[in-house]
């Protein structure tokens, strides 16, 4: 083969398997941004209607704040290609069974609840993520990495526990709670409109990288796809278990004690004729 038509040749080879190169990174990038867009997101805000949320006599109403970082969570994940439902786009109530049977009725999603904290004590504070499942648990975690890492508030971890729309659900589920509401400090960012954007915006960055959640803890919050680490949590199913099984012993006690005496001895008639 005479020398300029080899070169030519080679040339030629050289150009297609650019353009093959090309064509494939488009299709990985559409196959990509439509990965996002065949999942669907269930954005639940926290109470509505005639539940405010919260405690009695607290000045913020959570109803308004969840849904508005709920409003502010569903563009974030609109524009990243995602299918995004609400279980309450306004204020309303609606009733936990059905936000429930909104979550599960679509096979390919995730439910991720909005909330706020509150506390009667006013100095507590912090981020909490709670899950259920196992398979909610890195979902859990990466929201939770994010939201905590970016809060100027303490990291409360996150925490197992058998909440009715996370014990009930069928997909990956969590519950955030975003900062203490009866905390000045936290209320005070709570109504913010800079902060219930982060707020949303971690959160969609942890809804996007729930899949790159690994085992291996890393000691700097970077936001990079390979280095979202596992949480530890806190599993408060086994706590509420065991104060439930000791209710229950001290319930059997009591009343065999009852049982055992007709008569109440004379320390409990003396307070029972004090107390009346």
């Amino acid at each position: 083969m005479p020398t300029n038509l080899y070169r030519f040749h080679l040339f030629a080879s050289s150009l297609l398997i650019a353009f093959l190169a090309t064509l494939s990174t488009a299709h990985a990038r559409r196959a990509s941004k439509d990965s996002g867009s065949s999942t669907t997101i269930v954005i639940d805000a926290g109470h509505g209607g005639y539940d405010r949320g919260g405690i009695p006599g607290q000045r913020v109403a959570e109803k308004e704040v969840t849904l508005d970082v709920a409003q502010r969570l569903k563009k974030a994940l609109a524009a990243a290609g995602y299918r995004v439902v609400m279980t309450r786009d306004s204020d309303v109530f609606v009733p936990l069974a059905t936000r429930v049977a909104i979550a599960n009725s679509y096979s390919n999603s995730m439910f991720v609840s909005i909330h706020f904290n509150s506390a009667k004590r006013t100095g507590a504070g912090g981020i909490e993520t709670y899950f259920y499942s196992r398979e909610s648990l890195p979902l859990a975690s990466a929201i939770h990495y994010f939201v905590a890492g970016g809060a100027p508030s303490s990291n409360r971890n996150v925490r197992r526990r058998g909440y009715y729309v996370l014990r009930k659900t069928t997909v990956p589920a969590v519950l955030v709670e975003c900062g203490f509401l009866t905390n000045p400090t936290e209320a005070a960012y709570a109504q913010t409109a800079s902060y219930r954007q982060k707020l949303a915006e971690e959160i969609a960055t942890g809804v996007r990288g729930r899949d790159s959640v690994t085992s291996a803890l890393t000691t700097t919050r970077v936001a990079t796809a390979e280095s979202i680490p596992l949480q530890p949590y806190i599993d408060q199913t086994k706590v509420a278990k065991s104060k439930g099984q000791r209710s229950k012993r001290s319930h059997k006690k009591s009343t065999r004690r009852k049982k055992s005496s007709s008569k109440p001895a004379k320390s409990e008639e003396k307070a029972a004729s004090k107390d009346n």
